[in-house]
């Protein structure tokens, strides 16, 4: 006997728990890889900003957040997301309002730091830069695996 055709959405069965933890840590591990370059990135060009340019400790930070951003994006679409719904200009308009929100939040943690707190020499400025860094991607994590880089419907 035929089963009879389904009227109405199909949903994919879910991942066993298992599975899905498994890919919830590949893609830890994904954003980390990205995440990690884009930090580099982002110390080596304030600190040629900063300490050998001589630019401004705010205008260092942001240019080297904006500088790492768009490197960023290419890593995270190309690499960490790449198996989620494809480049749209919702996506990527999404992309650089939560990137900037992070970088408004970089930057005001890394002001705190720099003139709060006294982290104005070499090392501070650096630690400064890094605490602002790690605390803004916690943020930046949350906000692309939700709304930037979503799975295709029904694809979850």
């Amino acid at each position: 006997m035929a089963t009879p055709p389904v009227i109405g959405p199909q949903r994919t069965p879910k991942a066993p728990k298992g599975r899905r933890a498994g890919r919830f840590a590949l893609e830890v591990a994904r954003f980390c890889v990205v995440g990690g370059s884009g930090v580099a990135v982002n110390i080596l060009f304030f600190n040629l900003a900063l300490h050998g340019l001589k630019w401004a400790p705010m205008v260092a930070t942001v240019a080297a957040s904006c500088v790492a951003m768009g490197t960023n994006y290419l890593g995270f679409r190309y690499f960490a997301y790449r198996d989620r719904a494809s480049r749209t200009p919702r996506q990527i308009a999404l992309f650089f309002a939560f990137s900037g929100l992070g970088v408004v939040m970089e930057s005001v943690l890394f002001y705190i730091g720099y003139h709060g707190l006294g982290m104005s020499g070499p090392l501070g400025s650096n630690l400064a830069k890094a605490l602002s860094i790690v605390l803004a991607s916690a943020f930046r994590f949350v906000v692309y695996r939700t709304w930037v880089f979503q799975h295709a419907k029904n694809a979850r």
